[in-house]
């Protein structure tokens, strides 16, 4: 399922970080903590090397609390700080101050010698669409100053907000990357919701996102969806093929049919998606450190 999006307002928002570089003592990456590298656009590393980086593991509600923790640990190794957040509740926003002060301590002792005391920290927050920068740059702030939404695009133009722990942070629009050159990237990011739904076979994703829960997380979907037990995968059979008989299995136990009594597995696809981006049918992390 080879999945590419890439709007012309992307290359406009590339350039825009990149003229908006010089504003900044340091970049803020939010990434989904369940696809903690697939959701981490390549060219960010190319575009904001030389700037100290804080990474927030963002959604880290909706992904499994031990990979999480792992993935703090495997960033830091890389010598990026590291932060584990979630934009809705809030958790996390409280340390961000915190975070960037201590990645920025020898640029704060140098603006101290030079007079500079209590200047504000001025810090870019960049990601992937519909990662939840805006809902994260909200609860910093504590109050609704930059526009947030559950799609990708929401955030069109660069905005300023001053916090009150001394940080002025400016929120960018979501930015992908022209082409995923691994199939299973675009795949993830459509799970997670970082790619238009209109672009894609919603059914055939859901198959995908099926067989890998059904592998990795079995508990969580028979749990999520009432199944007694997962339909036994054949030896030769691929993940659209087993992922599609476990989506039939979920749609007959929800009561999802159409006319004919045919079940509606497009419907279920939906529900599928819907569930898992909300965090309802458990707490699940796609990749691993290594």
């Amino acid at each position: 399922m080879n999945i590419q999006w890439y709007p012309g307002h992307m290359t406009k928002t590339r350039r825009q970080i990149e003229a908006d570089l010089k504003y900044v003592d340091m970049v803020v990456e939010l990434v989904d903590a369940r696809i903690p590298v697939s959701s981490r656009n390549p060219d960010i590393d190319a575009i904001c090397s030389g700037k100290p980086r804080l990474v927030i593991l963002n959604r880290a509600d909706q992904a499994d609390p031990q990979m999480t923790r792992a993935w703090r640990d495997c960033f830091q190794r890389q010598g990026f700080a590291a932060l584990e957040a979630d934009s809705k509740s809030g958790q996390g926003a409280g340390r961000l101050a915190a975070a960037a002060r201590e990645a920025l301590k020898d640029q704060i002792a140098k603006w101290r010698e030079r007079g500079q005391v209590g200047r504000p920290i001025r810090a870019m927050i960049v990601g992937v669409p519909n990662v939840g920068k805006s809902t994260f740059i909200n609860k910093v702030a504590k109050k609704k100053a930059a526009k947030a939404g559950d799609r990708p695009g929401v955030t069109r133009g660069k905005q300023w907000i001053h916090v009150e722990s001394g940080m002025d942070l400016l929120d960018t629009p979501g930015i992908l990357w022209p082409k995923f050159e691994d199939e299973r990237t675009g795949m993830y990011l459509a799970f997670t919701g970082a790619v238009k739904d209109e672009i894609m076979d919603t059914e055939t994703l859901g198959c995908h996102l099926m067989a890998l829960l059904g592998e990795r997380y079995p508990e969580a979907l028979m749990r999520g969806y009432k199944l007694s037990e997962l339909p036994a995968r054949q030896e030769e059979e691929n993940d659209v093929s087993y992922g599609c008989r476990l989506l039939q299995a979920a749609a007959q136990r929800r009561g999802m049919r159409i006319s004919g009594g045919e079940l509606d597995t497009e419907r279920m696809a939906r529900v599928l998606l819907d569930e898992f981006r909300g965090g309802k049918l458990g707490r699940f992390t796609l990749e691993t450190p290594g």
